[in-house]
């Protein structure tokens, strides 16, 4: 770490020209800003950040995802965003689609427009659109950066169920009860038609409640705490950053 932050520097103008906008950035201390620094320093030595469809990537797009990301791990270390490389930017929401077999064994290919996809050992993929604007012109509870990579630290433990690599200290009892609990009190609720606090996209699955919950704890912190007091103390916990 040390011979990369001597160096691979990011330019000081650079640097603070882009952070100073990052809406998420706000409330972090001097001694947070620092580490942050170093570990965006890591992440843009070891990892790729290429662009898609002609889309050319320049140094402060390249900075505005690799911190974003980075925030995720401020407290947690680099090992978390191990046994992958590469971070793809698209120009804006992008086409994928997916087979799935149903009960009767039928395959079925389905089509969607994604703002952000991540694969287990492979890329994470972004919109640059939805990027730029999560990061200038945020909503409460949406960063499609935190999204993505939040999932990328679930599937940490081979299956993208919620359910993150968790460090001593923490009881993967108590984290399973609060979340668990949250979720599906979260799931009645869309099934009754109600309005929720968070995002009702959240109901998915286990793996987008804690996407979703984690966007909020980074954009939307006190949402969260009303809400689902017992997931905001776990991701506390987990991420270690006074929200």
């Amino acid at each position: 770490m040390r011979r990369i932050l001597r160096r691979h520097p990011i330019p000081h103008d650079l640097w603070h020209g882009v952070t100073r906008q990052i809406a998420a950035l706000r409330g972090l201390d001097a001694v947070q800003m620092a580490h942050l620094r170093e570990l965006t320093t890591w992440f843009l030595h070891s990892k790729s950040i290429n662009g898609a469809q002609g889309l050319e990537v320049t140094p402060p797009m390249r900075v505005a995802v690799a911190t974003q990301a980075c925030l995720l791990i401020l407290n947690l270390g680099i090992d978390y965003f191990d046994n992958w490389v590469e971070v793809i930017l698209y120009p804006g929401a992008f086409r994928v689609t997916h087979e799935h077999m149903d009960e009767i064994g039928l395959v079925h290919s389905e089509t969607d427009d994604l703002t952000g996809e991540s694969w287990s050992r492979g890329p994470v993929i972004l919109s640059w659109d939805d990027v730029e604007r999560d990061s200038h012109h945020p909503e409460p509870g949406r960063n499609v950066v935190v999204h993505e990579f939040a999932h990328k630290l679930d599937s940490l433990n081979g299956a993208t169920n919620g359910m993150p690599p968790l460090h001593g200290g923490m009881s993967r009892t108590t984290w399973a009860e609060d979340l668990s609990s949250a979720y599906e009190a979260l799931c009645r609720q869309v099934a009754a038609g109600e309005s929720t606090a968070i995002d009702a996209y959240a109901a998915t699955s286990p793996a987008e409640f804690f996407a979703v919950s984690s966007e909020y704890y980074f954009t939307a912190p006190e949402i969260l705490q009303d809400c689902c007091p017992g997931v905001h103390r776990q991701l506390a916990l987990f991420y270690g950053r006074a929200a």
